[in-house]
């Protein structure tokens, strides 16, 4: 199982569209306070849809309690800043992926302790980011494919007819 951390999310919908890949994926999600809104608002709730009643998700105080309550968490850190690309990454099976808010990432102070660990999506020069839910989305799936995706459904069915 892959886990998605969310450091400080400001914007409901975001959250909600990353609960529901989350349960598409099996993934578990970290939430770590302060959060820009409640986990109550319908906002959050209208983009995870009817699949929120099944994500499985932690919520901490802060980083500190993230840390304690996941001494052993091997955790990527996604971030702009970083000089690694995220398909340069090997991910393994319980990893743990963190994104920060919306507005600034996650802490400096967080990525400097861990060089080796940060990873980036490439984008053209001068592009600020990726929409939160996106590239959650991007680095979850390959973390996925680099394990064959495990214990995914590959294949599909079509609801009226038949693949020949």
């Amino acid at each position: 199982m892959m886990h998605i951390v969310l450091h400080e999310p400001e914007i409901p919908a975001n959250t909600g569209n990353i609960g529901r890949t989350c349960v598409s994926t099996g993934a578990h999600l970290h939430l770590i306070r302060p959060l820009g809104f409640s986990l109550d608002e319908k906002e959050i709730r209208r983009a995870g849809l009817d699949y929120w009643k099944d994500l499985d998700v932690s919520v901490y105080d802060n980083y500190e309690d993230f840390q304690a309550k996941n001494p052993d968490a091997r955790v990527w850190y996604a971030t702009t800043k970083a000089k690694i690309c995220y398909t340069d990454a090997v991910f393994t099976d319980g990893d743990y992926l963190m994104f920060g808010k919306e507005s600034l990432g996650i802490p400096e102070e967080i990525l400097v302790q861990y060089p080796e660990r940060c990873i980036r999506i490439p984008m053209v020069k001068d592009n600020r980011s990726l929409n939160l839910s996106n590239s959650v989305a991007v680095v979850l799936y390959e973390a996925l494919r680099q394990q064959d995706f495990l214990g995914l459904e590959k294949e599909g069915n079509l609801h009226r007819l038949s693949w020949k």
